[in-house]
């Protein structure tokens, strides 16, 4: 399992601009979707049916730094596990609190602004029946907050032990690389997968959260 995640590090492996991706254990996609969107206040959820991504991008003009300020969450499944991809002006906008694992879900959020110049490392959150389970960056750099796993301290210290059989933190390693082997610590650690070809390939239910 590998490489379950590992290829959300190349470049514009979801689209131009970066990833916003959610994955959960006890929900169906339509409740993960209605979860997310019940934290956007001041937008409108719009079914548009089945789409692919290009074209969900291309009709809708989602295209990163636009002048269209929409949010769209594209939805399915992958074994256990329920996914939402965001596309559109997710950055800064799109928030996953820990209230969406209510009722004993489990909610992996893993986000990277890619095109951010300052630049932002991309982030993993992890809630368990509406509590924070365990968070960090992955470049596990200090300067970006805390440069460990934080988060309960039996998950925290869990994570970070297979971190570190697989090396890290090591501050010699070029930053794709500790995005792409972090991506698949987290991969194995949690058992969370996400094909590529059904991300960018499937036609999927979108769902279009417009600016009231």
């Amino acid at each position: 399992m590998t490489d379950a995640l590992s290829w959300l590090a190349e470049p514009e492996s979801i689209a131009y601009g970066g990833y916003s991706v959610v994955l959960a254990r006890g929900l169906t996609p339509e409740d993960l979707v209605a979860r997310i969107a019940e934290e956007l206040p001041g937008r409108t959820a719009r079914p548009l049916g089945e789409l692919a991504a290009e074209d969900l991008v291309e009709d809708h003009e989602l295209e990163f730094a636009g002048d269209v300020e929409d949010i769209a969450l594209h939805h399915g499944r992958s074994g256990d596990l329920a996914f939402a991809v965001a596309y559109g002006y997710w950055q800064g906008e799109l928030t996953i609190p820990p209230s969406v694992s209510r009722g004993g879900a489990e909610i992996y959020h893993l986000e990277f602004e890619e095109e951010n110049g300052k630049p932002v490392p991309p982030f993993f959150s992890s809630y368990r029946d509406g509590r924070e389970h365990c968070h960090f960056n992955l470049h596990l750099d200090p300067t970006w907050g805390p440069g460990d796993v934080r988060g309960e301290p039996a998950a925290a210290a869990a994570l970070t032990a297979e971190l570190a059989a697989a090396g890290l933190p090591d501050p010699e390693r070029e930053s794709g690389d500790l995005h792409r082997t972090c991506l698949e610590v987290l991969g194995r650690h949690f058992g969370l997968t996400l094909p590529r070809a059904l991300v960018r390939e499937a036609e999927l239910p979108a769902v279009l959260l417009e600016v009231d």
